[in-house]
């Protein structure tokens, strides 16, 4: 077999000789998707023409099988791919030529999306892609559109059609930039039936699309591609200087990691309260060699004004990013900050200005205009979305683009696209209409989230409810391993996302695991820090974390441990608040502190002396911090009482005490599981309500109090105890 140096084989005979047809263009994109050398997140698409049984009229039909709109080639399942009738998809050229306003970029090309819909095959839900067109008019079975970094640094250089002769002779075949569509299927179309001898296309500026009538020669014939790429271009960049040259040479040092972690937490959360004005954005930091290599660099600045030159980087990147001229060896980080507020204000109007220039009588209204990617000297780079995921992809492109810049500044010059063609991609009606079919966001989307106490019981259950409404969760423990284990669920449950960028902490998914003892300022901050490194900020505390020491059997309890039991209950729900209202008032963005009192706390009783009266101390916490931290932040409390199932504060050998003080019959073989029932019972029948307590109650309320929907409640205890009529507060 032979060996590559620059991408994956991945291919298995085995493998692929188990699957159908369609499981093998399955099996085929996930192996080209899974080697990011290849195709980015997102990007690209293949394709397989199959012969299968029509179902209306029972006759053998060509099917055109391809990727979908919106999928991801190394995450896609079957359900991903739309299947078309080839024969009417070619037929719908005839309907195209005898339109009167056909044309690159005219209506009649748009009207051809949706004419797409009339040739699906077998009731196919699933969208078909705007690159539909140029697989089928591509006569080849097997057809692989690839966006790998290497092939695109050709195609985004100035020299792009003499460097695709030089390279690959006349087996690849060129074609300048033109937006996906019709008229790009057509010229390819063209290009093939003039040279049958072609198998491949350079796509200016874009990627380049391969093909054969075999499957396992298309996927190899497609690394081929690659790899020959690859090696032309690294034996150009060693011969000029390898890295120490890479964009020039080096203007700035990289700061240690110590450093560049101080210096993201501290920009990080008003850089975000900054660009979220609107609406609020999720972050990711990167600062491994390559995206260091290029920001420290001489042409960082240039190169970034020019932008990105594939469709697909741009419409997460932006036009380009926000570079910001900062000396990390002779300024400090209020200086950066003053850069980045300048810098910011420029991008805007930039931006605004770049609308204006290039918007069309139709087009969409301008969107956002804060830059999605940060580039700081010394540090690294900051990438914004709407959520984790988003911003990793984010961050994913601009580091294809800066590998696209490498490449092309080894071989050639890099020349990105010009700015109206990136408007005409970035506002296209098309894209327009696609980001509005786009599901509505759900209640807590775009939140950061911190529950405390996050390992077991309640605070587990709060974490799982609050992440089902959109949330990104911080789970925090003592324990580090109970806290991750709580984000491993949830991560587990709901997917990390199709992202792959980010570094260290902020290469996390939706939920985050983290160690802290809120009794320790310190610990607090560090975790706080450590939040902002992962999601570039938080919008929410969720304190579930308590403590129950019993008094012994005369009532007696320890000075050590009554210290301990507040605390835990009280001054680590005090210290949390305090150190989180830094970091609010540093984003300026509105946020919801939760802490967790306890029906305890109005109702006096034997045997816990230490926990009422921290609870007590609690629920009033609860009403100065409200004062404290308003207007800036709510807080509230939530009041549980006799949560037994699923709670860590009962462990089997209270439970049994319990058991035994309310003369409750049990043996001591008993599972444990039956005893909490027992228990659980016996706590509901004091109760209005009669039923059981349990953490899922709990966490209803504290969904309730970080949602928008109690926006006018601050200083409130909401009680969630079954009707106790002796904890009524009063």
């Amino acid at each position: 077999m032979k060996s590559y140096k620059f991408v994956n084989f991945s291919w298995d005979d085995a493998k692929a000789a188990a699957l159908d047809p369609v499981g093998r263009l399955v099996y085929r994109s996930n192996i080209l998707g899974g080697d990011q050398r290849i195709t980015n997140t997102g990007g690209g698409n293949t394709s397989s023409k199959i012969v299968e049984k029509d179902p209306l009229t029972g006759q053998a039909t060509e099917v055109l099988w391809v990727k979908g709109s919106g999928g991801d080639l190394r995450t896609s399942t079957r359900e991903n791919f739309s299947s078309l009738y080839q024969q009417k998809l070619l037929d719908m050229q005839k309907l195209y030529a005898a339109r009167p306003d056909k044309g690159l970029k005219a209506p009649a090309e748009d009207d051809m999306v949706g004419m797409q819909a009339h040739a699906t095959f077998n009731l196919n839900p699933r969208a078909s892609s705007i690159d539909t067109p140029l697989h089928s008019f591509i006569p080849a079975k097997f057809v692989d559109h690839m966006h790998p970094n290497a092939i695109i640094s050709i195609a985004a250089s100035k020299h792009c059609e003499k460097l695709t002769q030089e390279i690959f002779g006349g087996e690849m075949a060129y074609v300048p930039w033109m937006r996906p569509g019709f008229e790009l299927g057509l010229a390819m179309q063209a290009i093939v039936q003039k040279n049958p001898a072609v198998k491949s296309i350079m796509m200016g500026q874009h990627g380049f699309i391969s093909w054969d009538n075999e499957e396992k020669a298309c996927y190899t014939y497609t690394l081929d591609c690659i790899e020959k790429t690859s090696a032309f271009i690294e034996a150009k960049y060693q011969a000029k200087g390898g890295d120490a040259a890479a964009f020039g040479g080096a203007k700035y040092a990289t700061l240690t990691p110590e450093q560049r972690r101080a210096t993201f937490a501290a920009i990080l959360p008003w850089f975000r309260g900054q660009v979220s004005k609107a609406k609020r954005f999720i972050g990711t930091v990167q600062d491994d060699e390559k995206i260091l290599r290029f920001v420290n660099s001489k042409d960082a600045a240039r190169l970034a004004e020019l932008g990105t030159s594939c469709p697909d980087h741009f419409l997460r990147t932006k036009i380009k990013p926000l570079y910001v001229d900062w000396n990390p060896q002779a300024e400090d980080t209020a200086a950066l900050k003053k850069k980045l507020a300048a810098g910011l204000e420029a991008y805007r109007a930039d931006y605004a200005a770049y609308y204006a220039k290039c918007k069309h009588a139709n087009s969409p209204a301008m969107r956002d205009p804060n830059p999605t990617v940060v580039l700081i000297p010394g540090v690294g780079m900051i990438a914004w979305g709407k959520d984790k995921s988003e911003s990793r992809v984010t961050a994913e492109f601009y580091n294809c683009a800066v590998e696209v810049m490498r490449g092309a500044e080894a071989i050639d010059t890099y020349i990105s696209l010009p700015q109206q063609e990136a408007f005409d991609i970035e506002y296209w009606l098309l894209e327009e209409a696609k980001l509005k079919r786009m599901p509505a966001e759900k209640e807590l989307a775009r939140q950061v989230i911190i529950v405390v106490g996050a390992g077991s019981g309640i605070g587990k259950e709060t974490a799982h409810r609050l992440v089902k409404e959109g949330a990104h969760i911080v789970c925090v423990d003592m324990k580090v391993e109970t806290a991750q284990a709580t984000a491993k669920e949830i991560t587990d449950k709901h997917g990390l996302g199709i992202g792959v960028a980010g570094t260290g902490l902020s290469s996390c998914g939706p939920a985050l695991g983290l160690a802290a003892n809120i009794t320790d300022r310190a610990s607090v901050r560090a975790m706080l820090d450590d939040v902002a490194l992962a999601y570039g900020g938080f919008d929410s505390i969720c304190v579930t974390a308590g403590v129950f020491w019993p008094s012994d059997t005369t009532g007696h309890i320890p000075d050590d441990k009554w210290a301990f039991t507040f605390g835990v209950n009280v001054t680590g729900s005090y210290i949390v608040g305090d150190e989180a209202l830094k970091t609010w008032k540093e984003q300026g963005l509105k946020g919801q502190l939760v802490l967790t009192t306890s029906a305890n706390a109005a109702v006096a009783k034997k045997g816990s002396l230490a926990y009422d009266c921290s609870k007590a101390a609690a629920n009033h916490l609860v009403r100065e911090l409200a004062m404290e931290l308003a207007p800036l932040v709510r807080v509230n409390g939530v009041a549980p009482a006799t949560v037994v199932q699923g709670s860590a504060m009962f462990p089997r050998d209270r439970v049994i005490g319990s058991l035994a003080k309310y003369n409750i019959p049990y043996t001591d073989d008993e599972a444990t599981d039956s005893l909490v029932r027992k228990l659980a019972q016996f706590y509901a029948d004091r109760t209005l309500t009669k039923a059981p307590i349990t953490p899922a109650d709990q966490a209803e309320a504290y969904f309730l109090l970080v949602s928008q929907r109690l926006s006018k409640t601050t200083g409130q205890i909401v009680t969630v105890d079954g009707g106790l009529h002796e904890a009524f507060l009063r």
